[in-house]
């Protein structure tokens, strides 16, 4: 796996480990119903670990994109989420940007 697709890889794991534990905070401070909450959240987080697998197909990060909107809707449960949501945006365009640096760099 080249660095840029790990890096990619990366954000979209740690992104899988806050989504999930997101649950209880919807549930006990938002007032979400345990099920919604289990079912956006527990499968968002699935969501990300499948995209992380699927990064080495041309469609990957494009997939990923769409995840991290999906990440950010997931403020209309939790508000704190809009701002982890643009955070890991910025982590995942970053990561996109870093990535085609180094492909530039090792085509010289």
């Amino acid at each position: 796996m080249n660095p840029a697709r790990r890096l990619l890889s990366t954000v979209l794991t740690c992104e899988a480990i806050v989504v999930a534990l997101v649950i209880p905070v919807a549930v006990a401070v938002q007032g979400v119903d345990g099920a919604t909450a289990g079912i956006v959240c527990g499968g968002l987080a699935v969501l990300c670990l499948l995209t992380a697998g699927v990064l080495r197909f041309p469609w990957g990060v494009a997939a990923g994109t769409v995840v991290q909107v999906l990440v950010l809707a997931t403020g209309f449960m939790v508000s704190t989420m809009f701002i982890l949501g643009v955070v890991f945006g910025a982590l995942w365009a970053t990561a996109i940007w870093l990535g085609r640096q180094a492909e530039k760099a090792r085509a010289q």
